[in-house]
């Protein structure tokens, strides 16, 4: 449907920045929960300006990378302090992959990967990585972590560019198909997730800040940063205790649920249209 100017609801970015945090912690996928849960409850969200939709998605991010910033904070302190020349490869060859995907087609990823269909397909299809990543034998540490699992890590976070993916799914994933322990695997996944989040997010921003903010959206944006700011610093400590140790399994078969639900959706869709 084409774009309207009506204005996002305050009741809507609230749901919606309450939704982000969590979604951005679990291995589900947050772009793809901000897209089909409007889609879901025919909230109009997709009708919205595009320029405002990309305003509100930056500031969601904004709020998140924030609070795990915060969050995380022991966590950056102490890989800060124990800084070296293998750990700057791994970061540095695990940012580069989504970094230059990103750049060179974030735009064709927007417009053609964005519908349900794509993002159910997306789901699945980490899910089916996730799945066969429980599997794997638990033998390795993250002092083990080489050039060679920065590479995977890096693959797994471009692949994670298309919606439904997810960053930490894919990241996850990656790290226990390489062998590494869950620990250690949750452990890696946000230490190469969060330079690309901090980094994706202050792109963006200075994009928004150069373009200018929708008129009239001041609200909006900054109640739909807030919440995700809230939910995401309150999720944060829950989410990674129960998450470290737990298999991937149950994630998966979430998501699967939740593309199973689009289809059906799209299906009752084109019958009546029929």
């Amino acid at each position: 449907m084409p774009a309207t100017g009506r204005p996002l609801p305050l009741s809507h970015a609230l749901v919606l920045g309450l939704l982000h945090g969590p979604a951005e912690l679990l291995p589900i996928s947050s772009s793809g929960h901000v897209t089909l849960g409007p889609w879901l409850l025919r909230w109009p969200y997709a009708e919205l300006d595009g320029d405002l939709r990309k305003s509100f998605e930056v500031a969601l991010h904004a709020g998140t990378a924030l609070a795990l910033l915060i969050g995380l904070r022991e966590d950056l302190r102490a890989t800060a302090r124990d800084l070296d020349r293998r750990r700057l490869t791994l970061l540095a060859l695990s940012f580069g992959p989504p970094a230059a995907i990103g750049y060179a087609l974030e735009g064709p990823i927007e417009r053609r990967l964005g519908t349900p269909a794509t993002i159910a397909a997306g789901l699945v299809a980490g899910s089916l990585a996730m799945a066969l990543a429980d599997r794997r034998p638990q033998r390795r540490t993250r002092a083990e972590a080489g050039w060679r699992d920065a590479l995977a890590l890096g693959a797994a976070q471009a692949s994670a560019l298309v919606p439904g993916v997810s960053r930490n799914g894919a990241t996850l994933a990656a790290a226990r198909l390489r062998g590494f322990t869950r620990t250690d695997a949750n452990a890696l996944s946000w230490d190469v997730a969060l330079p690309v989040i901090v980094g994706a997010t202050s792109l963006k921003g200075l994009r928004l800040a150069q373009r200018g903010i929708p008129p009239r959206t001041g609200a909006t944006l900054a109640l739909g940063a807030g919440a995700s700011f809230a939910s995401t610093l309150a999720a944060t400590w829950v989410v990674r205790r129960i998450a470290r140790e737990r298999r991937l399994a149950p994630y998966a078969a979430y998501r699967v649920a939740v593309a199973g639900l689009v289809t059906a959706r799209l299906a009752r869709d084109r019958r009546a249209r029929t």
